[in-house]
């Protein structure tokens, strides 16, 4: 199979995959009648959820960790001068 045939073999795939799609059905975008506010959390705002500050404080921990390995195997793996 040469290049153009394959290539016109992939359009007319894609274009058969295309004319087969149908439209989703979904609720409507409007406000619905149930109760305000975001379920997941109680209170604490929308969409709040665990401690903001201790996943802060991981991201920080994670990244100095990775520092510290990179450090640590660059220093073990050098090769010896000399």
């Amino acid at each position: 199979m040469t290049l153009r045939a394959a290539t016109v073999a992939a359009i007319v795939a894609a274009a058969g995959c295309l004319a087969t799609v149908a439209t989703a059905l979904a609720a409507s975008p409007g406000p619905s009648a149930a109760a305000s506010g975001d379920p997941r959390s109680a209170g604490q705002g929308p969409g709040l959820m665990g401690d903001p500050a201790f996943a802060v404080v991981a991201v920080v921990a994670i990244g100095l960790g990775a520092v510290v390995l990179t450090l640590v195997w660059v220093r073990l793996t050098a090769p010896s001068r000399g």
